[in-house]
């Protein structure tokens, strides 16, 4: 099938350390010849970390995308009705917006276009980065996993001694997972060993 053409919505929410894994996806993802339409949580909006400044990754996002970033959830809901997308990305997915997203809560402009996109029968990708998904969260992760439309980049534990609940995505599979999405298929194996 390919990404040529495909309108691909790209969310991010909070997990900083995560960035430096997942820009070089959205590079190739514009590569491959998609239309990326970046989305950011408030927390990535407004949040300067170790990691990096908040305008400085904003900065990066339109640099990649050669796109304004939709930060409020009135500019996210329209990718619902009037400027649907193909596939929506949520990477990195923390474990809070992932709760939320489990649960069918909507405060981010990230969660308005993932249900913007689902409420068009449209595929939505998640890229985990969470320190609790084998604990509190886990019963999210298998809500996710079950439901219709919603389709993992393959995931392991980053961390298994030192945060033996932490799993993240291998964000490197993204491109791969949004074309299997796109056929409304799951990338198998979705458990993977995460290195690094």
């Amino acid at each position: 099938m390919g990404l040529a053409g495909k309108r691909i919505g790209f969310g991010l929410t909070g997990s900083h350390c995560t960035y430096d894994q997942v820009f070089p996806q959205m590079e190739r993802l514009m590569m491959l010849g998609a239309e990326v339409v970046p989305v950011v949580t408030y927390t990535v909006r407004t949040t300067d970390t170790k990691f990096g400044d908040a305008q400085d990754h904003l900065d990066k996002i339109k640099a990649i995308t050669g796109k304004e970033i939709i930060t409020t959830m009135p500019e996210a809901e329209p990718l619902g009705p009037k400027m649907p997308l193909d596939c929506m990305v949520i990477a990195p997915l923390t474990g809070n917006s992932l709760s939320k997203l489990a649960n069918a809560l909507t405060d981010s402009p990230v969660l308005m276009a993932a249900k913007a996109t689902m409420r068009n029968q449209r595929p939505v990708v998640v890229g985990i980065s969470t320190n609790d998904a084998l604990g509190l969260n886990g019963v999210n992760v298998m809500r996710l996993m079950a439901s219709k439309l919603i389709y993992f980049i393959p995931f392991g534990q980053d961390d298994p001694y030192n945060k033996p609940n932490s799993l993240v995505a291998k964000m490197e599979l993204l491109p791969e997972t949004v074309e299997s999405a796109l056929n409304f298929k799951q990338l198998q194996p979705v458990i993977v060993p995460h290195e690094g």
